[in-house]
């Protein structure tokens, strides 16, 4: 049975993107245009992994972590965080939250590909 990935980006045409590369990979994947958003999916969803932007209106990648990492339905998800933060302090905060991966834009989606194949076996 396919993998199912929740991505979770403000932007519709890079969540398009981020959607091709993963469901030619052969995974199911879920939208969401925030971390509001993503809270309401996750239980229809039921992902097997999240990628994540950090800079979003409503609910930012960090706090919707937080929040995914806080719930014994979901704390075990594995997360990606695809932005274009790259500072240390904001990779730190992110591995505090719990998330497992970081990735920063522009990047090539064979690398967000084997990022989601090596936590989502």
């Amino acid at each position: 049975m396919a993998k199912t990935i929740l991505v979770v980006d403000d932007s519709g045409s890079f969540r398009t993107v981020v959607k091709l590369a993963l469901q030619k990979a052969g995974y199911v994947v879920a939208e969401a245009v925030d971390g509001k958003d993503a809270i309401t999916k996750l239980d229809s969803a039921k992902p097997n992994l999240i990628v994540c932007d950090v800079n979003m209106p409503n609910m930012d990648g960090l706090s919707f972590a937080r929040h995914v990492k806080a719930s014994p339905a979901y704390r075990f998800v594995p997360m990606i965080m695809l932005t274009t933060e790259s500072q240390e302090s904001k990779k730190a905060e992110g591995k505090a939250a719990g998330v497992r991966a970081w990735i920063t834009k522009p990047f090539q989606p064979s690398q967000l590909v084997d990022a989601v194949a090596r936590l989502c076996p």
